[in-house]
């Protein structure tokens, strides 16, 4: 009885988890030295890990302020959308340089907003 009020106790004081949220973001595909960015992207807003279609798909480069820098990559064909605009969706790891574990990328635009970083 004791062990079981003690784990109980235990599992009540335990901090919660940090949740990170499942977001999606559009901008322009950049590769940095060995680092994948995305560079004049929007804001994040909520979103699922599934591939973004249809409506969720811009037609015409957006101007964001934003810089992230793509983590968990190698499943996803980025070379061939170098310097265009895609739609990524994954897990935001916010920090001075925001990452975003890709979950999804997908190319919207084959070019970048005429301000997007070089």
């Amino acid at each position: 009885m004791f062990t079981t009020f003690l784990v109980a106790v235990l599992f009540a004081q335990a901090p919660a988890a940090k949740k990170i949220d499942v977001v999606s973001v559009t901008g322009c595909l950049r590769e940095e030295g060995t680092n994948w960015m995305l560079v004049a992207a929007t804001d994040p807003v909520p979103s699922v890990a599934n591939q973004a279609q249809g409506k969720d798909i811009p037609t015409t480069p957006p101007a964001g302020k934003n810089t992230f820098r793509l983590i968990g990559v190698s499943e996803f064909s980025l070379p061939a959308m170098k310097d265009h605009t895609v739609v990524i969706r994954g897990l935001l790891i916010k920090d001075k340089v925001s990452r975003l574990n890709v979950t999804s990328a997908v190319e919207a635009v084959p070019s970048c907003a005429p301000g997007a970083p070089k």
